[in-house]
């Protein structure tokens, strides 16, 4: 039976062109359009749809405000239509920490023609929410780091090096695993798969939350203990060797596995550069991004980690990357952080 899904959006334009879109694929179905909650919540309750795509601004209700009651009285998978905007960037995370399965940046386009190239990426992802863990919500855990790594040498804090990749429910997973962490840390690597008018957003979120100081790369930095990269939305990031350390290198190069920044660059990159001095850590999302890159770093001596299906909104990266043998082991989400540690220790 075909993915339902119910549209809304308050531009009938909009709604008139995700539903040409999505009923493209055979295997799903508009089962109805809404231009704001008030109406879509009697369409939910008549039409028992799968998946919703929401935008967030909308007249009679605001889309965080449906969305939080959404995912208290009746859960349900959600694609997220953000605008390419920095309040967009920071309305769509508040959405991910409500309970939200994936988002899709709405196109600036005004024709179908155009708005066809974000046709795959539409559909990919209401399949993955269909079929996604969804996270049951709970009141926001304090920032909170584990206790320093005791007896720590700074030529460890140095020579070792923490590379992370994630997609689909990443933006949580990366929080999850970052604010386990001390700052008394060998130097993190990381790729979110996302636009690049959100990834300054997103950095600065993480950065404020726990020990660990997070930036978003700007390509050339030396890689310093405590500190977390996170690659910008619109460039590749990879590592390069610099005396006793590493530094950070951008490219515009063209995407790869459909991602421009690939969690596969980065990791071949880490597997070239650190080899057995890496910890690699896949993470939530859907595809293949990162399995290859991640097998690289396990034949170059680095220990991976992977996380685990249940705790996972899509088991797709990390399942990829331990069905080719890629992951030394596999951890809960919240486990996550107590294994790189465990390991440094």
């Amino acid at each position: 039976m075909p993915i339902k899904v119910l549209v809304i959006d308050d531009s009938a334009l909009m709604r008139a062109l995700l539903t040409e879109i999505i009923a493209g694929a055979p295997d799903l179905q508009v089962v109805g359009s809404a231009p704001d909650p008030i109406a879509a919540r009697e369409m939910i309750k008549s039409l028992n749809p799968d998946v919703l795509t929401l935008d967030v601004e909308m007249p009679r209700m605001d889309g965080l405000e449906f969305l939080g009651r959404l995912m208290k009285l009746r859960p349900m998978p959600v694609v997220m239509i953000s605008s390419l905007t920095a309040r967009g960037s920071e309305v769509t995370l508040q959405a991910l920490e409500l309970g939200a399965v994936d988002f899709v940046a709405k196109p600036k386009a005004e024709s179908l023609s155009l708005l066809q190239e974000y046709a795959e990426e539409i559909r990919d992802k209401i399949r993955a929410a269909h079929g996604a863990h969804l996270r049951r919500r709970t009141a926001a855990a304090p920032a909170r780091s584990e206790a320093p790594l005791p007896g720590v040498s700074s030529r460890l804090l140095t020579e070792k090096l923490i590379a992370i990749g994630a997609s689909t429910g990443g933006t949580e997973a990366i929080k999850e695993v970052l604010i386990r962490l001390p700052a008394e840390i060998p130097g993190i690597v990381m790729v979110q798969h996302m636009p690049e008018t959100f990834t300054p957003s997103f950095a600065k979120r993480l950065d404020s939350l726990g020990a660990v100081r997070v930036v978003e790369a700007q390509g050339g930095e030396r890689i310093q203990p405590g500190y977390a990269y996170l690659a910008p939305g619109h460039s590749h990031m990879t590592i390069k060797r610099s005396g006793a350390g590493w530094v950070t290198e951008l490219s515009r190069a063209e995407p790869v596995n459909r991602h421009r920044p690939s969690v596969d660059v980065l990791f071949h990159s880490v597997a070239k550069e650190a080899g057995r001095n890496a910890i690699g850590v896949i993470l939530t999302g859907m595809g293949k991004d990162g399995a290859q890159g991640m097998l690289a770093m396990h034949q170059a001596g680095a220990w991976n980690i992977g996380q685990d299906q249940e705790s996972c909104v899509v088991y797709g990266m990390p399942r990829e990357a331990a069905l080719i043998g890629a992951v030394d082991e596999v951890a809960g989400l919240t486990n996550v952080a107590a294994r790189i540690l465990a390991r440094l220790r």
